[in-house]
């Protein structure tokens, strides 16, 4: 169920959730792009997604985005028959390799606490911040590496 709200222009607003759709992706695409502009930004907007492959099956998927100066890694899973193989460290390789020397500066992302954290570390990313939780599990660690 939706509220609404009174517009600027007299008609009624309504918030609703909705699935995301070819319209909605638009919307963000022009929007985003059109904002950057306006304040004088490079966008240089991408997604990427990279698998892991092990005789045509998935063994792991890191994915995100790439945007202004900075690439975010948005997810990374590894199955679990592949942990600890080294599969997780050559994803995240594979996105370091694929974004440097093209303009980011640096690579941000989070983890939870019952997640990553001390592989991140491992790699070389920078711990900026914790957002402590009362379950130490769920702390959120907020990671980055500069990239050249």
């Amino acid at each position: 169920m939706g509220s609404e709200l009174q517009n600027e222009i007299g008609g009624n607003m309504e918030i609703k959730r909705i699935t995301e759709d070819g319209r909605v992706g638009e919307f963000i695409n022009v929007e985003f792009s059109d904002y950057a502009t306006d304040c004088d930004v490079a966008l240089n907007y991408e997604e990427f997604c990279f698998a892991a492959e092990d005789d045509g099956k998935i063994a792991g998927i890191i994915t995100g985005r790439a945007y202004y100066n900075e690439v975010h890694i948005g997810d990374l899973i590894v199955g679990k028959g592949y942990r600890r193989d080294g599969v997780g460290s050559k994803l995240v390789a594979a996105v370091e390799d694929a974004y440097k020397g093209k303009g980011y500066e640096k690579i941000a992302l989070t983890t939870f606490g019952f997640q990553a954290p001390e592989f991140y570390k491992k790699l070389g990313y920078e711990l900026e911040f914790v957002r402590r939780d009362n379950d130490p599990k769920l702390c959120k660690y907020f990671y980055l590496k500069k990239i050249k």
